[in-house]
Parts: structure tokens; sequence; C-alpha cells
């Protein structure tokens, strides 16, 4: 692309204008480019190279797909798959150096492109967006976008440049031992350059600081990759009669920081890339067309190459698209070739839909309708004339005819609160503030955006807003004060005794899907029993986690540890499952796919994670005995085992055993609208049968071949993806429940009733046998496809049988006919996850849930099945219809989970707390420099081992991950939408009692690998450096450790004593008894007044004054301490509330008078500094 030709005013020019052109080519430019162009009698045509239509693509081997002519005769210099849009930019060699393209980058609003000495920012349409102009000496040749506006830009001089694309001003210049940058890579851990001398510097992401130096070839670098732990370069080597390629790749271990053994290939390597897949292969490409993949780690096979044709000598540029899936090759020539692994690729992993320019119409003007009021009569130009126009009516022939007013929305009409003749109305947020978009047409008089409606199954036409979403499955959000949640109303959501989640966390995405394993009581049990030593292990956090939910008692609970460690797994980065906040807040992740994507992610983690069986003996519970070698419970419950069958035209067949923790639902082609019951579809996805390309031994090549799967094995539970990603989906299944509920108004004829009311005989006859079974009504029939139970056999042959089974076929056949002896099993529904399209949240999940009898048993003491809706927060009792009702407009199925009938009987469901007391005894430290001199507290002996009811003071410092976002009303007023993402930077507990009182038993700094925003030192004391392994001299732990210190504290019984524990322990994500929490918050406090701080009361009853420049946790765990032991002392124990009264009405009397301010210290004393250890220093 040469920017000369990006000239806007060219497109203006009719085709016409180029008719005098002769088509004669350039005499020097290569006749073989003509071989497959056929020229135009009335010009050239260079649009593209046609393709045969008999061109095949084979499955998972990488063919040609297109050859395409950019500029006939100019060389390709760059080529750059776009990140955003299906879109492939390709850069050419200009009429001088200045004008080559060097790099180009996609971003999300424009393309980067960039010359010798210049960088141009550029939208797709071609506006441009800003032109920088560096020094007329520098010679870039290499960009590296760090962040979404930071940019590095490098080339031959000694110094590279940081530019901040918001500004567009440059904001460093990094100086360069050895010049020459042409390449430059980043990782999690090093920028990476690579230098024209052959030598690539690891440089710090921070300081830009060398960090690591590998010389890889004496003549010069042509190109190098890093993935994962592994640094792959080519480049030349110095001979005695000049440079040659050099066909060893150096590769390195970045762990070791040395090289491996050099990968010998059969090509002269020019380009390379690492195309991760299933392993981490790498792609060489030679100029002359040949392309060899090999692994970085073995040996290059001769029989792995292939060639491509380019219509040029040399291949100039290459590139890898974002999904691997796609290969970019720029030749000499200008032609540019994609090869691709399969004959529709996918580009991108969420890829926009691309906004091509509209034509130029220039050499006729558009025609105008007459018969159209609103047609604007500016669009015909008229010259400048001084006489009276047309339009200019005389008053008497006209009247004004104001714009009528939009109507009010009906979601504010419905919410409306009259007060007299006012009404008040909470804002539904549809529109902007203070900005009325008037439609003139009625059908566009809703003003929702179709920017903010993720993609849905029921496509753009079909006006997903119209649509109202039930109140109860709309997105809910919690709203903040100045005391943050303390007055939030949880209870107005959940009136259950059932423990809801909150959204607020980052990828909370996936809290339906907890609550559904949390509600399968084998699982529950299963991972509760689980403890390893992992520091981020999903089992662990999620078996955390339903602790929490099972002492709950109503209480909403957050699942911040187990999305801390979710989003430190690599696997579920690599599977797109991490969220930016953006994305999440703006709806923009098509949330079916993703929480499929999830289901599918979580069942193989906590099955891999449950496979490790050697547990050290500190960590081991009762989890070992729910493990088989060779499997986990998981494996046990949710793995069916198969045989895939591949059978070949020549008649060789080829079976190998597999197994699978879930299906995907697979929809039949048939569109002729006949019924297909929900058991024929399951069937058809489980023993799938497809056509595919497919390797055979016989003929030693690939052929097609029929692919079978044959079930050996059902599993315990049967979990669906249901795929609804397109309408084509989901107008199968509105077709199937409009078939379905037609079949269901024959069968029972005259029998349903129109609403769910009975009459009071009819309520009687339901103690009968005869009237157990109750009428149906019109609505409960309506967009019900899902069967509630389903009945599978297999067969001897290793067939399988799936129908349909209701209440009735049970009462007709008998329970004997379920019996597992004979290969019978019945499948109850037990959880539906869905996808609620709702355009003005950007869309939601849900679950209902069909909570089971042991759940109430310990919740609330009665034992019954009821379906719940979980809806973040929200958890409220329905009708078991509910649950199998889709209407797709607004409710889509993304996830199904059937359970074996008398699942729990198979399994043990004790629950032995795995947390034993040698947690508490001393462990090393993660720092580095941490010496026994800095050591700020002593552990536990085995006989100060804590007891029940025994005092323990604790205090907890924090950091800020991420700021508060909040906003501004117009009443001055201000309104948090956000709060502060908090992480727990010091947890520090302290002897209650004995001897050894005040002196910390537990002082632990948490080591972090997510970004601090702000160490808050002024109030937490933390100070850049101590949360670092490498530099801190603190007592450095996991969170994990001292999580599960402070767990085996709550499960043994002690009472905690600290000062605003409820949020210390809500970021630390514990769940406390009411009964074993101690605040001296509270008990100095009197209703309806403010709360005091613990300096003030520190000052007013102990005479100490804390917390002079910063905090400190080990101070206010002592100070705390006395405090209560003062409580104690002015409330008789608590039998003299009265005088206690008296003390504290003083205290607010005082305060008031102080306004609430210690004054300055004279001679600073505090328990800090008082010689506590003295007393145990020969401990």
């Amino acid at each position: 692309m040469n920017f000369e030709v990006l000239d806007p005013g060219l497109a203006e020019y009719a085709p016409a204008m180029h008719s005098a052109l002769d088509p004669v080519l350039d005499a020097h430019l290569n006749p073989s480019l003509l071989q497959n162009v056929e020229l135009d009698p009335e010009g050239v045509a260079l649009e593209a190279l046609p393709v045969q239509e008999s061109v095949h693509i084979m499955e998972g081997v990488y063919s040609e797909l297109h050859s395409v002519v950019a500029e006939v005769g100019v060389p390709v210099s760059v080529s750059h798959f776009d990140l955003h849009e299906e879109m492939l930019w390709v850069g050419s060699h200009g009429v001088n150096g200045s004008d080559d393209i060097r790099q180009i980058q996609s971003l999300e609003n424009g393309i980067l492109f960039l010359t010798k000495n210049n960088l141009k920012y550029m939208a797709r349409g071609g506006l441009i967006i800003f032109d920088y102009l560096l020094d007329e000496s520098e010679d870039m040749h290499s960009l590296l976008l760090t962040d979404s506006s930071t940019l590095l830009v490098g080339g031959l001089q000694n110094h590279i440049l940081e530019i901040d694309l918001n500004t567009v001003q440059e904001t460093q210049k990094y100086a360069v031992e050895t010049p020459g940058v042409t390449i430059m890579r980043q990782t999690n851990r090093f920028f990476f350059c690579g230098h024209t001398s052959g030598r690539v510097s690891l440089r710090d992401l921070r300081t830009f600081k060398v960090e690591h130096e590998f010389d890889a070839f004496s003549g010069s670098l042509s190109d190098f990759d890093v993935h994962g732990n592994l640094l792959a370069t080519c480049g030349f080597s110095s001979r005695l009669t000049g440079l040659a390629c050099d066909r060893f790749l150096k590769v390195y271990d970045l762990r070791m920081m040395r090289a491996i053994t050099p990968l010998q290939v059969h090509v002269d390597p020019a380009f390379l890339r690492f195309i991760p897949t299933y392993t981490s292969r790498l792609a060489i490409i030679s100029q002359s067309g040949q392309c060899q993949f090999c692994e970085p780690t073995g040996l290059a096979n001769p029989a792995d190459i292939f060639h491509v044709n380019p219509v040029g000598p040399l291949l100039m540029t290459f590139d890898v698209s974002a999904s691997k899936q796609a290969l970019a090759f720029g030749d000499s020539e200008g032609c540019v070739h994609l090869w691709t692994d399969s004959p529709e690729p996918s580009f991108n992993p969420y890829s926009r839909e691309t906004e091509f320019a509209l034509p130029c119409l220039v050499d006729s003007l558009p025609p105008l309708d007459w018969s159209q009021d609103l047609l604007p009569l500016s669009l015909i130009p008229v010259p400048l004339t001084t006489d009276t126009l047309l339009s200019d009516w005389p008053a008497a022939n006209s009247a004004p005819a104001p714009r009528r007013a939009p109507p009010v929305d009906a979601e504010i009409l419905r919410t409306m609160k009259k007060v007299g003749f006012i009404g008040y109305a909470p804002n539904p947020r549809t529109r902007l503030r203070n900005q009325i978009p008037y439609r003139l047409k009625e059908s566009d008089s809703e003003f929702d955006s179709f920017s903010q409606v993720t993609e849905s199954p029921i496509g753009r036409e079909e006006e997903p807003h119209r649509h109202m979403v039930s109140k109860k499955y709309r997105k809910v959000t919690i709203k903040y004060s100045k005391l943050g949640l303390e007055d939030f109303d949880f209870k107005h959501y959940n009136k259950t005794l059932f423990a809801g989640l909150e959204p607020h966390i980052p990828n909370a995405y996936c809290n339906c899907m907890i609550q559904v394993l949390y509600f399968l009581e084998p699982v529950r049990c299963l991972i509760q029993n689980h403890l390893c030593q992992k520091e981020f292990c999903l089992a662990c956090e999620l078996g955390f986690l339903f602790h929490m939910l099972d002492l709950s008692r109503g209480d909403p609970c957050q699942g911040s540890n187990f999305l801390r460690a979710f989003r430190t797994i690599p696997e579920a980065s690599a599977l797109g499952l991490i969220l930016a906040d953006s994305d999440e807040a703006s709806g923009k992740g098509n949330l079916a796919r993703l929480i499929q994507r999830w289901n599918r992610f979580i069942l193989t983690q906590l099955h891999q994670d449950l496979q490790e069986l050697e547990v050290p003996q500190a960590y081991r519970g009762a989890g070992g005995s729910f493990c088989s070698s060779g499997d986990s419970v998981i494996g046990q419950l949710f793995s069916c085992e198969m045989e895939n069958c591949s059978l070949c035209r020549c008649g060789s067949e080829t079976v190998r055993a597999s197994s699978t923790l879930l299906f995907t639902l697979s929809y039949p082609e048939d569109k002729t609208g006949k019924n297909c019951d929900f058991a024929q579809v399951l069937k058809r996805s489980i023993c799938l049968e497809q056509n595919t390309q497919a390797w055979c031994d016989n003929c030693e090549k690939y052929q097609p071949t029929i692919q079978t799967r044959n079930i050996c094995h059902l599993p315990d539970i049967l979990v669906i993806n249901c795929e609804v990603n397109s309408l084509k989906e989901a107008d199968f299944w509105r077709m199937q429940a409009e078939v379905a509920f037609k079949i269901a108004i024959k069968k029972h004829g005259g029998e349903i009733s129109k609403n769910k009311e009975f009459a009071l005989a009819d309520w009687k006859e339901l103690g009968s046998p005869e009237g157990m079974l109750m009428c149906p009504s019109i609505e409960e029939l309506k967009n019900v496809w899902l069967p509630f139970s389903i009945q599978m056999k297999m067969t001897k042959n290793k067939g399988l049988d799936v129908c349909n089974w209701t209440d009735g076929d049970e009462m007709q056949w008998g329970p004997a006919r379920a019996e597992e002896e004979h290969g019978v099993y019945v499948y109850d529904l037990m959880a539906t996850v869905v996808h609620i399209l709702d355009s003005r949240t950007g869309g939601s999940l849900v679950a209902h849930i069909k909570v089971g009898e042991t759940y109430h048993q310990r919740k609330e003491g009665v034992t019954h099945q009821q379906w719940y809706l979980f809806n973040d927060f929200l958890i409220e009792p329905i009708d078991k219809h509910e649950a199998v009702q889709f209407d797709m407009n607004w409710k889509v199925p993304a996830i199904l989970y059937y359970i074996k009938r008398n699942l729990n009987s198979k399994y043990n469901l004790n629950i032995k707390n795995p947390i034993e007391a040698s947690v508490l005894l001393a462990e090393a430290s993660l720092a580095r420099k941490q010496r026994k001199t800095h050591t700020t507290f002593i552990p536990l002996m085995l006989n100060e081992m804590p007891q029940v009811g025994d005092l323990v003071g604790l205090d907890a410092e924090f950091v800020t991950l991420n700021e508060e976002e909040a906003e501004l009303r117009s009443d001055g007023t201000k309104s948090t939408i956000k709060p502060s993402q908090m992480s727990v930077a010091r947890i520090t507990c302290v002897r209650g009692q004995g001897p050894n009182e005040g002196v910390p038993f537990i002082d632990d700094y948490i080591s972090t690998q997510e970004q601090v925003v702000d160490y808050l030192t002024q109030y937490s004391g933390i100070k850049p450096g101590d949360l670092d392994a490498k530099i801190s001299s603190k007592h450095l732990t996991t969170l994990k450790s001292t999580y599960l210190k402070l767990r085996f504290l709550i499960d043994i019984g002690v009472k905690f004593v600290g000062h605003g524990l409820q949020k210390d322990f809500r970021v630390i994500n514990l769940m406390v008894p009411k009964d074993q929490v101690l605040d001296t918050v509270y008990l100095f406090h009197m209703p309806r007044k403010r709360m005091i701080s613990l300096r003030f009361l520190a000052w007013y009853f102990l005479d100490l004054k804390i917390q002079g420049e910063t905090h400190d946790s080990i101070e206010d765990a002592r100070t705390a301490l006395q405090l209560y032991r003062k409580y104690l002392e002015l409330s008789k124990n608590g039998t003299e509330p009265e005088s206690f009264h008296k003390v504290l009405k003083g205290l607010y009397e005082k305060g008031r008078k102080m306004d609430w301010k210690v004054p300055e210290p004279e001679g600073q004393t505090s328990p800090k500094n008082a010689a506590v250890f003295s007393s145990v220093l020969a401990l």
C-alpha cells in the first residue's frame, strides 16, 4: 500500500476517464503475470488473478485458497492480518526507499503504517487520524504495541522511541547499546529486540534495561519468534565470501537463559513463526517459496515441506492470522497468496463485521421521488439567485406544525409512583442525559441502539429490544452508597436461605455455572474434600467458595479468590475466557458461547486437578477416598466412554477408545417443520455420524471416511451444550416448541385450563390418586420442547435408544423398567443455563436449578425439592415449567444438566475438613532477602493451639488493583458505578490470651501477581516492593497459605477481635459466623450515629496515640484486643448495658467537641512501641 495512492480525490473520477489507456504492460514487467489475466478492451484488468473452482482445501493441511494482485510489478513489503476484522492489509515498496511500508499494526479504531521516518494512523475507511513525522535522519523498521495507547518504534539508529497514541507525542527515548533494531516482540516477561548484527536482547518491561543477550548469528538476523519458554531465531552467518543463509535455527530456553540443540532445517530460512495448535510447531519459510513445519525441540522431516508458487522470484513477506488457520505470503511481483487449513477459515476469534465504503456517485445524480414528503430538496444543486424561490410560501398559505413530542418510555410508566400529581420513576438509562432523539417513523420510536445488543441467534432484523424481558431475569446491579454495601438490601432480591453471588468482580459471568456445580451434591462434597499444595488450584478455590455457600444464611458471597486463580490459568486465557472489563461492562462478548466454553473448561480442569492423588500429608484430606487409580470422581460422574470408528471407502476400519465430559447438540438439516423430539436430537448428537477426511493406514493417504461414535458407558451426569449460536438453531427450537404445543393441545383436548387458577373442588381432588396429575395450563405449554426426564437404554450391539420420559410413563411401566441392571437409565433435568438478551444491559446469564432435599434440609429444615431462579444475588422460587420455557426472542438455552435418578446413593457424601493444625506451624518465606532479624511474629507452638472460644486479634491491610468508577449527578452528589477492587496485602493475627497475649503468631505479607494501582501506603503501611519476592524483606506467603490458616481458626471456633472486620473478611473472601466476630466498630457504636475510628477510640479509652504516619496491622490488632478488654470492663461483661450507654454518650459528646480528631502527639506511645516481645524472646 503506497500512501500516494490514498488520495481520496481519486475516487471521484469516473471509470470512463481511463478509456484512453492503452492495454499494454510495461516492457520490464514479468510476462508470466498475464498467463491467467484476461485483458479488457477498455482497460487492463488488474483486480485479481482468478482461482479455479476445482481447488480443494483439505482439513488440517495448509493449501492455497486465493491469490490476488496488490499492485502489478511492485513488490509487497509487508502483510498483516487484521486483529479485529477479517481483513488482510498489504504494504508495498514505493518509488524510493522512503515510501516503503515497513510495518503495519491494526488497532481497534484504525491501522498504523510505519515508513522510514513517518508514522501514519488511518481509519479503516481511509480517513487519516494522525500523520506523525519523525526526524529526517531516522530510519525506522519496526514497531511494537505495548498496550492500547503506547507504541515503541525502532530502526537503524541507536535509540527506540516511545509514542503515546492518545496525545501523539514522543514520551520516552530509550538508548540502545547495539543499534539496528529491526524486529521487536513482547511477552509477559520481556521485550525482545532483534538487531541487524545477529543479536537478540531481552529487556525489562518497565525500565527497558537489558536483562540478557543472545548472540544468535555472526552475520545478521533474519527473523525470530517467541512462544512460551522458547525463542527461535534464523539468520545469516559470516563466510569467507560474505554472508550465507544458516540452515540451523538457534533455539533458546528462556527459563535457563541458554541455547538448546540447534534445529537443522531443509530450506533456507528467511521467515519463521510459531503456529501453536496442539503442539508448539514452527513454520519456516524460505524466500524461494519453500515452507517447512517442525517442532522446535525435535527433528525436521523433509516430508513436511510444501511449496508456495510465487508469481515473482522471491517471497518478500509472511504473516499468520490470530486463529493460526491462515497464512499470507507476498512476493516480489506484487502478488499475495492466502493459504488456509480449511475451506472456510476463521481469521479471528471474535471478528466484527467489516464496513465497506459506498460507491461514489459522480456520473449521474440520484433520482428523486417527489411523492416522498420528507425528501430533502437540498439534494438538487441549484445556482445562486436573487429571485424568489418556490419554497418561499406566503404566510397566508402555510400553518405551523410543531413536531410531536416522543412518547414516554413504557418502562418509566410501568415503574412510576405518583405522589399527588407528580410521578417518580427510576431512570432506565436508555437515553443520554438531556437529549431526546426524535424519530419520524412510529416504528423507530424506541431508542435502543443495536450497538448495545450482543450477538444473538435471532439476528438483527428481529429487533430483540422490542421484547420486554421479565423483571427477575434482568441484569441485577448493586447500588453503592457512602457506606458501600452496608445499607444495600440484598434481602429484597433473595428471601431464601441460599446464598447468591455478587456480580461486580471481573469475569463473574460464570456465577450461574458455579451455582449449578454447587447444587450437584456429589460435586459439592468431592470438591470440599480436596486440598493440594498448588497455589492456583481451581478445585481448592472452588471448595473454599462452596464452604462459604454452605455457611451463608441468605447473605451473598463473592468468588473473588476463585476468579483470581481462574485468571492465572493459561488455558483460560488461550480459550478467550478472560474478559476485559470494558467488554464485560458493554456486553460485547457472546455470553452464550462464552459460558459453554467455560463449562467445558471447568470440567476438564477439575478432572485434571483431582487426578493428582499424591498430596503431602499436611494437606491430605478425605478427598483421597473418592478417587480410584487412573481417574477422578469428576471422570466417574461426567465421563462417557466411547468408541470412535473410522471406516474408509477401501473397507478398512479403525476403532479408537475415548471419553468426553459433555456433549454438544447437533441439529438436523431438515426444515420441513415436522415434529422432532428432543430425545431424537440428543441421540443424533451422542451417536454422531459424519463424513470427513482422515488418514487411512491401508491406503497410506487421506481418504473420505465415515466417522461413527458408539457409547460404551453412560455418565452419571449428562452435560449438554445447546450451541444455539445462530438464527438457524433458534428457529429450530422455536419451530419444535410450536409443534410440541399443538401436539399437547390435541393430547389434552378440552382439559387444558386457560390459567393456573383452580376451583376449591379441584384442590380437594388432588389428595386422591386420581387427582395427582393436574391439568396443565396453556401458559405452561407454550415455548416448551425440553422434557423433564429422558430414558436411555444401552443395546447389545453398543447402540443407544433415547426417548422422552414422563411421569405417566413411570406410572404405566413402573419403576422396575428403569433398573440399571437391564441397561436402562432415567435422567432427570437438574439445571438449565440460559442467555438473557436485553439490549438495555447487554445481556446476562441466569440458571434454573432444581434444588434437592439435602440442601433444603440443611438450610431450612424441610425435605422437598423446588426449582429456583439464580440471577447473581437474586434468588427466587419458580414453577418447574418456567425452567423449560424458552422464548427465543429474549431467553435462549445454553447448557443443560441431566442427572441419573438416585445418584446420591452411589457416592459417599460425607465431608471431612481437610485443613489440619499443621498449617499454623512455621513455614518458609517466599522472599529471598528475608532474615530472622526482620521476623515480626512468633508462630504457635503445639501446646498453644487455639481452642473453641479463644480470642484472636486480627487486622488486615489492602492495596488497590482497580480504581473506583463513579459519576457526578446533576445535584453534585457522587454515585458509585463500580467500587474499587481491593486485594489483601497483609494479614496479622495476635494471641488473645495467655502469658503471650498481644504477641503476633501470623504476620503474612501476601504475594500478588496482579498489577497494583495504589499501595495506599498512608493507610496500609505497604510500600512498593514489600509484595515482590525478589526484593521484599517481609515474611511473604501466598494468599492460599494464609487463607488456610484463617479457615482453620474459623473451623476450630475461635473468636476474632478487630476493628472493621466485616470489610476485612469480605476482601479476604471468608464467611465467618456472626457469633465468632467481635468487632469494636459495633461494640462502641450507638444506633443512628456515626462509626468511630480505631485511632479515636484508642486515644479516648486507652490514652494511646496510634496510626501516626501510617497504619500497622500489628498495632491495630493489639489495640482492638485492648479495646475489647476495656469494653468488658466498662459493661461488666455485658451485664450493665445502661451504665455502658452513658459511657458511649460521653464518647460521642467528646468526639463532637474534638471534631473526631486526635490532638497532636507530644511523646507518642503506642502498643507497637511497647516491649511486648521481651517476655517471649526465649521461645
